[in-house]
């Protein structure tokens, strides 16, 4: 063999052993890649919870030791426990592939039917709350009806619920507010979530420990029972699940109204953390963008049928660690908006990114 053969021999082979080696550094690259993107697909709580602790740690760094004192931790559950009710409701309706406008406006509309019969007609506020209750339910079900006997989109079925239950809302309380010194006096009853309790040195109220009890029963039934994972199939693909016997209209209907019924209980807790009943709460309007908010955050797929409904909780403290902790620091209100805009648009491309695991 020539002394030129062999030199060509040799550089194939080194070319060969470097390829060799790029592509087992490509392949174990892609490797983590694709594990990471499996975990989180099958855990879609992780991404908003290591978001959370991450926040936690940069406003200790930035704002100090007190950030982590008692009443910082109770103000941050304190603030988000109305919007935390609303995510509750609104996840299961993203879940199956729909959103919610009006969960703001209904929780408004039952605070002021509870409010009315306990003042207006005298009932008791024991059967004045299940009346706002019943009423909360009763208006999920005809929004359900509508998406799923009528067929018509979510958004604009829960569109015009909205401007309907805002309207009813001043026209049945004729935008009359009930006071707080009023409801402590004679129905203490209606601001029961707003009793305090220690709890680890913070102060919690009854109000916050629904929110977390309701996320609990959610979770564990949308994981262990037949319901819930019939809310998840007609999310991921209605046909394929009606194909496999689900009751998929049965199931829409069911779903609006346990979120109508969940938007009752948000009434309540209104009550408890305001003290009184007003018809122009803001929560009517702006509650249904920060349900939405906590939800995306919480890294419930917008395309239903994914996502852990405890991420809507994690997403809500989210919204409200950054909130407190901007605050402390001294910053210019705006920027929670700048930040809080950033982390949708940086949810759902992760949401679009974990995605492509199930494809």
């Amino acid at each position: 063999m020539s002394e030129d053969a062999s030199k060509g021999q040799d550089f194939e082979s080194t070319l060969s052993k470097a390829a060799d080696q790029v592509a087992e550094f490509d392949s174990n690259r892609r490797g983590f890649v694709d594990k990471l993107q499996h975990t989180l697909h099958e855990n879609p709580a992780l991404v908003p919870l290591i978001v959370l602790v991450l926040s936690l740690i940069f406003f200790f760094v930035l704002v100090g030791s007190k950030f982590f004192s008692p009443f910082a931790l109770t103000l941050i559950f304190q603030q988000v426990q109305i919007v935390g009710v609303l995510a509750a409701a609104q996840s299961l309706i993203i879940l199956t592939a729909g959103i919610d406008l009006s969960v703001g406006a209904i929780a408004v509309l039952c605070s002021v039917v509870m409010g009315q019969f306990t003042f207006r007609y005298g009932f008791p506020p024991s059967i004045a709350i299940p009346i706002g209750l019943a009423a909360g339910t009763a208006i999920g079900a005809a929004s359900g009806w509508l998406v799923a006997k009528v067929k018509l989109p979510p958004f604009i079925v829960t569109l015009g619920m909205w401007q309907i239950v805002l309207a009813v809302n001043y026209i049945y309380s004729a935008n009359e507010t009930i006071r707080s010194q009023d409801i402590e006096a004679q129905a203490p009853l209606l601001q029961f979530f707003g009793t305090s309790f220690k709890f680890g040195g913070a102060t919690m109220t009854f109000g916050v420990l629904f929110m977390v009890l309701l996320f609990a029963l959610l979770t564990y039934v949308l994981r262990h029972t037949a319901w819930g994972r019939h809310v998840y199939a007609v999310g991921d693909d209605p046909e394929a699940a009606e194909l496999a016997g689900v009751n998929v209209k049965g199931t829409l209907i069911s779903v609006y109204a346990v979120v109508g019924l969940i938007c009752g209980f948000a009434a309540w807790v209104m009550i408890g953390r305001f003290g009184s009943v007003s018809p122009s709460a803001t929560t009517g309007v702006i509650g249904n963008i920060q349900s939405i908010t906590a939800v995306v955050i919480g890294g419930i797929s917008l395309f239903g049928g994914r996502g852990s409904i405890l991420g809507a909780l994690f997403g809500a403290l989210i919204v409200g660690v950054f909130e407190l902790g901007l605050r402390m620091y001294g910053a210019d209100p705006q920027w929670t908006f700048l930040l809080i805009g950033v982390l949708i648009i940086g949810a759902t491309t992760v949401d679009q990114w974990i995605r492509k695991a199930a494809a």
